[in-house]
C-alpha cells in the first residue's frame, strides 16, 4: 500500500467522522471522493491524477445527491410550536408586568413569564409580540 492510499483512507475516515459528528450533509461528497481517489492510488502514484479524481468525484456525487436532498426535505412538514401558536395572540395579565421586571401572562390556558416596556396592571389584555427564549415580549392591547 503506497503513501497516499494510507493518506486517502485516513482523509475519508477524518470526513466519515466529520458527517457523523454534525448529520448535516457537510462533508460526505468529499468522503466519497476521498474513497475514489484511494482506489485510484492502487492504479497509479500521479498525485495530480489522484487529487483530479477526488474533485471530480466529490463534485459529481455533489450534484447527484444535491437534487435529492432538496427533495427529501421539502416533503418535511413543519410541526407549529407553542412560539408559532402564540405569536400575535391576545393573554391576560396575571400578574402585574413592570419595565424591566418580569410579570406573568396566560395564555391558552398556560402561564409565561413576560416583559414589557410599560407598566401593565393584572387583567389587562396584552398583545404577544415575540418570544425571547422562555419569556414572552408583549404590549398593553388597544382598546377598540
Amino acid at each position: 500500500m503506497s503513501f497516499m492510499a494510507i493518506y486517502w483512507i485516513i482523509l475519508f475516515l477524518v470526513l466519515l467522522l466529520i458527517e457523523l459528528a454534525t448529520v448535516n450533509l457537510v462533508s460526505i461528497w468529499f468522503a466519497v471522493g476521498a474513497l475514489g481517489a484511494f482506489a485510484t492510488s492502487f492504479f497509479t502514484n500521479s498525485i495530480l491524477i489522484q487529487l483530479l479524481i477526488f474533485v471530480v468525484i466529490s463534485v459529481i456525487s455533489l450534484l447527484i445527491t444535491l437534487p435529492i436532498v432538496k427533495k427529501f426535505k421539502s416533503k418535511e412538514s413543519i410541526v407549529p410550536t407553542n412560539l408559532d401558536r402564540v405569536i400575535g395572540r391576545q393573554a391576560e395579565v396575571t400578574k402585574e408586568i413592570k419595565p424591566n421586571h418580569y410579570g406573568e401572562v396566560e395564555i391558552f390556558g398556560t402561564t409565561w413569564t413576560a416583559i414589557s416596556q410599560e407598566t401593565i396592571k393584572i387583567g389587562e389584555k396584552v398583545r404577544v409580540l415575540k418570544m425571547d427564549g422562555v419569556k414572552l415580549i408583549v404590549d398593553r392591547e388597544e382598546k377598540k
